[in-house]
């Protein structure tokens, strides 16, 4: 099978592909809470840590096909702060995990053009890993596919007291006053400051919460959850939560008629969105 992503997929995914592309407004920015590995384990009579090991087969697939489709940034949620409380045993096979994934995937992602990134408290990793991680983003720091980056040791709260010290400090110094403070100068201090806010937010396992993710981030993300565990979500799961997104009004604090107005393109009547909801669910 070819590494090259666009020359292994398979024409039918192509025209599914461009079918979704042809429905509407692409999401830039997806960002995904990967959960239920090891509820998926149990369910399915195993140990727990091989959902983290058929977890990493879920994220080989969603990255290769949110490349395929033109989605500029993904961003997965794949270690929590919060995470480091579980039994140490389920610790260190994450963080095994984590460097098998970097050193077998790295070589693929450069083929194929996609920029890894990291956000999170990276210190607070393992050494090893976290210089194999810095050297996988300096490798491919000037690809210009999809964004990859991986929230590791991560969390929203963390993030934005962080941000909060750090302007105070710029205040102290006289580098900022406080009438400088607004939206965009407190974004600025994030860890995703490089990065657009998400357009989608998935979660999978069919939680209802946000678990300390990209709090200031997903102000305005479209939110959709699935049922599915991460460990049985492929790209099919993928397709339907795009599908969702480019069929939902975004308004942004705004009336349904003022959106309608300032809507040019004319995209999406109703039946051309089913024709692609039916084609992926032939899948």
């Amino acid at each position: 099978m070819s590494r090259n992503w666009i020359e292994g997929q398979s024409q039918d995914d192509k025209s599914l592909q461009e079918n979704i592309r042809s429905s509407g407004i692409m999401p830039r920015h997806i960002a995904i809470i990967m959960d239920g590995n090891g509820r998926w384990a149990i369910e399915n009579g195993r140990a727990r840590t091989s959902g983290h090991e058929e977890g990493i087969n879920s994220v080989r697939d969603i990255v290769k096909a949110s490349s395929q489709l033109g989605v500029q940034y993904l961003t997965l949620y794949a270690f929590s702060m919060e995470n480091w409380k579980r039994p140490r045993t389920e610790v260190n096979i994450l963080m095994k995990l984590l460097e098998f994934y970097l050193k077998q995937e790295i070589d693929e992602l450069h083929l194929n053009n996609v920029r890894l990134l990291a956000i999170g408290k990276l210190n607070a990793l393992p050494k090893s890993i976290h210089k194999l991680l810095l050297s996988s983003i300096e490798r491919t720091k000037n690809n210009t596919g999809l964004t990859l980056t991986l929230a590791l040791s991560y969390s929203g709260r963390w993030d934005i007291v962080r941000a909060m010290q750090m302007i105070a400090l710029d205040v102290r110094r006289g580098k900022l006053s406080p009438e400088d403070i607004n939206e965009e100068r407190v974004a600025s201090y994030l860890v995703t400051n490089n990065v657009p806010d998400p357009d989608l937010l998935i979660r999978t396992s069919g939680e209802m919460r946000l678990s300390n993710f990209l709090l200031w981030e997903t102000a305005y993300s479209e939110i959709y959850i699935t049922e599915q565990f991460w460990p049985a979500f492929r790209r099919k799961d993928l397709y339907h939560a795009v599908h969702n997104f480019m069929s939902r009004e975004r308004r942004f604090g705004k009336t349904s008629a003022q959106i309608l107005t300032e809507q040019s393109d004319g995209h999406s009547p109703k039946n051309y969105f089913q024709r692609v909801m039916d084609a992926i669910n032939s899948l």
